[in-house]
């Protein structure tokens, strides 16, 4: 038992044991940065509060768009957190991990994602199931850059998490879609809390679509031997949906500030409800159809 127990600990770089403990380590690998990155960063919101005159314990907070600012920059604290496992812990070059020199990979991954936002809301928007209503009453340029730039470390953060300390470390140890399989469950874990608060049907089109999602972030990774591509369509879906066409993102309708301003048009599982055109079977179609396209492009390149 004591060896079993230092074998699957994610506080050593041991890999000499079996395929399914070794999954057993990386899936533990994933809560510890995950949980102690949460903490941490809750710890800098909560001390950034008190250093700037607001005691949270007495109920003052800052503004909604100061929180949403502060929300997704924290995922610093968490990547930060991921980054010095990957490299104390596991003693590996970030390379490893997907982060390579080929940054360039980002924008194949970004002008993906613009495709296929664009493809779904359009073909939604034609539905009648979404509207257009012109531009936002009080937009605000500046906010929408911080919030694209939050994207940008939110995504990354994720990717790091899912496809860097997960995916990269199985694919040694396992076939690749095991190891899609696990990065894909621990991706969708930390969704979960919001996919069922609209009802079962809007839950389970929410998680498949996750898993398609997830499937696309891990087929770019192994293409490009780097995890940038998922990064940038990753954080680019989330910037384009929130900041820019004002839609729902993962069931957050607290739309502080957007470019256009487009409008769902009742609950139905054309536009995915409340919870936005990520649980929206239209979405489904375009996900299903460029995970095979991306995965034969795969394929090809390979044979």
């Amino acid at each position: 038992m004591k060896q079993l127990l230092k074998n699957i600990s994610p506080f050593n770089n041991r890999t000499e044991m079996s395929a399914a403990l070794f999954i057993v380590k990386k899936i533990l690998a994933f809560f510890v940065c995950y949980v102690v990155g949460l903490f941490a960063a809750e710890g800098v919101v909560i001390l950034l509060h008190f250093v700037l005159g607001k005691n949270v314990f007495a109920g003052e907070m800052f503004d909604t768009q100061t929180i949403t600012l502060i929300t997704y920059y924290g995922y610093i604290v968490m990547a930060s957190v991921a980054l010095m496992y990957w490299k104390r812990i596991e003693k590996k070059p970030l390379t490893e991990m997907g982060l390579t020199k080929h940054f360039g990979n980002y924008f194949i991954g970004a002008i993906t994602g613009v495709i296929l936002i664009a493809v779904s809301v359009f073909a939604i928007v034609l539905t009648g199931n979404i509207e257009y209503h012109g531009f936002f009453e009080n937009t605000d340029i500046l906010m929408i850059i911080l919030l694209i730039g939050g994207f940008i470390v939110q995504g990354a953060t994720e990717e790091i998490l899912c496809r860097g300390i997960v995916l990269h470390a199985l694919k040694e140890k396992t076939s690749i879609w095991i190891a899609i399989a696990i990065s894909t469950v621990m991706f969708i874990m930390p969704h979960w809390s919001s996919l069922f608060t609209d009802g079962m049907i809007y839950g389970v089109i929410g998680v498949a679509n996750l898993v398609l999602i997830s499937i696309i972030f891990s087929l770019l990774t192994i293409r490009f031997k780097s995890i940038w591509a998922a990064c940038g369509l990753h954080s680019i879906w989330n910037a384009i949906l929130y900041s820019v066409l004002g839609l729902n993102l993962s069931g957050n309708d607290e739309t502080v500030t957007a470019i256009f301003k487009m409008q769902s048009i009742g609950k139905n599982i054309w536009n995915g409800g409340e919870y936005g055109i990520e649980a929206s079977m239209i979405t489904t179609v375009v996900l299903v159809f460029s995970a095979a396209l991306i995965w034969y492009i795969c394929k090809r390149r390979t044979t």
